[in-house]
């Protein structure tokens, strides 16, 4: 199955992207994702089911640490894997 992850961080500075932002922002790009979109006011992710809940374990493991006080996320089941489609 395929997922997207919606979330932002907190708490937000208009001025200065904080730490715990920035640190979100990193983990997404770097995880095996087919789609990452990255704003100010929130974050999108999308890819299979495995490669998305593992960034969002980095993603709320690493973001506390870095200073979040309150991360929200939704996740929405956007579609089969590639190989479900396949079979189909």
């Amino acid at each position: 199955m395929r997922l997207r992850v919606e979330f932002t961080t907190e708490p937000f500075d208009l001025d200065e992207a904080p730490a715990h932002a920035v640190v979100a922002r990193e983990v997404v790009e770097a995880a095996e994702l087919d789609e990452v979109d990255v704003g100010p006011f929130g974050n999108t992710a999308e890819g299979g089911a495995d490669e998305v809940l593992t960034a969002v374990d980095a993603l709320l493991r690493r973001s506390l640490q870095a200073g979040a006080t309150r991360i929200s996320l939704q996740v929405n089941v956007v579609g089969p894997s590639a190989e479900q489609a396949g079979e189909r």
